[in-house]
């Protein structure tokens, strides 16, 4: 029925210096042109993009409506977001929102406990309520929602394939990734909206495009706005503990950082206009992360300083609970 990405080992974890655990998965690194610089795995079947695709679900709003709406780049960031659900996520979310003439019911990305306890640890205060507004993809829910306003649109059914805000933002990916609209392999996003795979060369080919100074020839200063805003506030599109926050301080102004859903992450370097796109194949956050950290180390992007910055992503020797370290996790990416 369909064939099984031809992944490669990334990051194994060995035990007494003997590999038993191996994550596998692929990573590719293109240019704007979709020139593949490095690569490694499958970089030809076609992966769910899952939230790493909301900087350019929300380009034809940011492109065609940001003076409109008056959007800052804190709202940019935020309409790209995956984030934490803490209370200036959720506060700019309900603003926007108003611009649209609507309000949290419009929303139809459901709730889930916010991913700033999750990440931290935290527990809940005792009877605190969540909603809609709480969900890490709100941000991009409401750009969805000030689209379809802005194109005269009905609000309901705003995530049917055939509304005219989910055919722009098809076309919209369809000339970032270059892949044609009728190649795009389409599916569900965990917040009901559509999503769609792509292989690892056209998702970093379309981060690396928002690196581009001159304006896109379709979207203008859209993608230039874009990496502004995501690199201006890197606490808007993830929040306190998450990898994107943590790599976007390491990049110091010139990464553009957005996770997705079971293990995958994007990176572009604005000054070098070169971006990378990673995939680990069981989801595991942790194996990606150590596999990414060698990736940018041997493309040369890491200094003392973003080396540093980096340093939680290299997770300490295991220990058994009579504390003898019995074990590492350690990346194994090679890239060609």
């Amino acid at each position: 029925m369909y064939d099984l990405p031809a992944h490669t080992p990334i990051t194994l974890v060995h035990r007494g210096g003997h590999p038993e655990l191996v994550h596998y998965g692929s990573v590719a690194v293109c240019d704007a042109t979709g020139r593949v610089l490095a690569a490694t795995g499958d970089v030809l079947s076609p992966m769910f993009t899952r939230s790493a695709l909301k900087p350019f679900q929300a380009m034809p709003l940011i492109a065609r409506f940001a003076e409109r709406y008056q959007l800052t780049d804190a709202d940019v960031a935020l309409l790209c977001a995956s984030h934490n659900g803490e209370p200036d996520h959720t506060q700019r979310v309900a603003n926007l929102l108003s611009k649209a003439g609507a309000d949290d019911t419009a929303l139809a990305c459901g709730s889930h406990l916010p991913y700033f306890y999750s990440t931290n640890n935290i527990s809940p205060e005792t009877g605190a309520v969540f909603g809609r507004l709480h969900h890490n993809c709100s941000g991009k829910h409401t750009g969805m929602l000030l689209l379809a306003a802005a194109l005269g649109e009905r609000m309901t059914g705003y995530l049917n394939t055939d509304h005219p805000v989910q055919q722009a933002i098809t076309a919209s990916v369809s000339h970032f990734t270059g892949v044609p609209p009728e190649k795009l392999v389409r599916g569900t996003d965990g917040c009901s909206a559509p999503n769609h795979a792509v292989p690892l060369p056209a998702l970093a080919t379309a981060f690396a495009r928002l690196t581009l100074a001159e304006p896109d020839a379709e979207y203008g200063t859209g993608p230039k706005r874009v990496a502004q805003a995501m690199c201006a506030h890197p606490e808007m599109v993830s929040g306190q503990g998450r990898n994107d926050l943590t790599l976007a301080r390491a990049g110091r102004g010139d990464w553009v950082c957005k996770v997705g859903a079971d293990g995958v992450q994007a990176i572009a370097s604005r000054s070098r206009g070169i971006a990378l796109a990673a995939k680990v194949s069981d989801g595991n956050l942790k194996a990606l992360m150590v596999a990414v950290v060698s990736v940018l180390e041997q493309l040369g992007w890491l200094d003392a300083e973003a080396r540093a910055a980096l340093a939680e992503f290299t997770p300490p020797p295991m220990k058994n609970a009579a504390g003898l370290e019995v074990g590492q996790m350690v990346p194994v990416v090679k890239l060609a």
